[in-house]
This record gives C-alpha cells, sequence and structure tokens, in this order.
C-alpha cells in the first residue's frame, strides 16, 4: 500500500530546565520538521470529578532514519500539529528496508 505523506509535523523532545529553586521544568525543543501519514484508531474516554480526558491512538508513518539520527521519533518524544499533540509511544520499521518508520501514538484532549 502506498503511503501518502500529506501531514507536516513538529517533532518535539522534553528538556529538563533548572528551575531556580533546586527543582526543573520541563520544556519542550523542536528538532524539525516531518511529513507524515496518520492513521487513526478508535478513542476512548475517561472522566473524574473535574476533567474529561479523551484519548485517540494514531499510527504516524514518516520517512525511515538511521538509528541516532536527530530526525528519528523515538519514544517520549511528541509530534505537534498546529494545537494537537501526539506523545510518541513507540517507533518501529513499516518495512524490511526501513524506507518507512511507525510511530505508535496517543493524541490525548483535556476537556
Amino acid at each position: 500500500m502506498a503511503v501518502r505523506l500529506n501531514r507536516k509535523l513538529e517533532l518535539q523532545e522534553a528538556l529538563q530546565i533548572a528551575d531556580g529553586a533546586g527543582g526543573f521544568t520541563k520544556t519542550w525543543s523542536s528538532l524539525g520538521t516531518l511529513w507524515a501519514e496518520l492513521e487513526p484508531g478508535s478513542g476512548s474516554e475517561s472522566a473524574d470529578q473535574l476533567l474529561t480526558l479523551s484519548s485517540v491512538p494514531y499510527r504516524i508513518t514518516v520517512r525511515g532514519a538511521p538509528d541516532g539520527a536527530p530526525s528519528r521519533p523515538k519514544p517520549d518524544q511528541r509530534f505537534i500539529e498546529g494545537s494537537r499533540v501526539f506523545r510518541i509511544l513507540a517507533v518501529t520499521e513499516r518495512d524490511l528496508d526501513g524506507r518507512y518508520l511507525i510511530c505508535f501514538t496517543r493524541e490525548e484532549v483535556a476537556s
């Protein structure tokens, strides 16, 4: 099946920055832009007293990159598209030649 890389996503990595009071804050650093194909899975919803969290898994396909390359996504990184955030859970090769990678992600929206 042909891959349609028709979505422009920003790849980001978490950084811990000293907060000056002995602790750290998490900030996100851009690693670049990747063209991707998004395939949604089935969603779920959970709620507590103050918050409802909707969660949808996505398979995001991007071009392959060698291990260690900054353009190769890794777990605990994320993709950004506008206000949407896709947390990367796992990454594997889509084909034997490594031309494409599949990133298993989860988009979470609080309401």
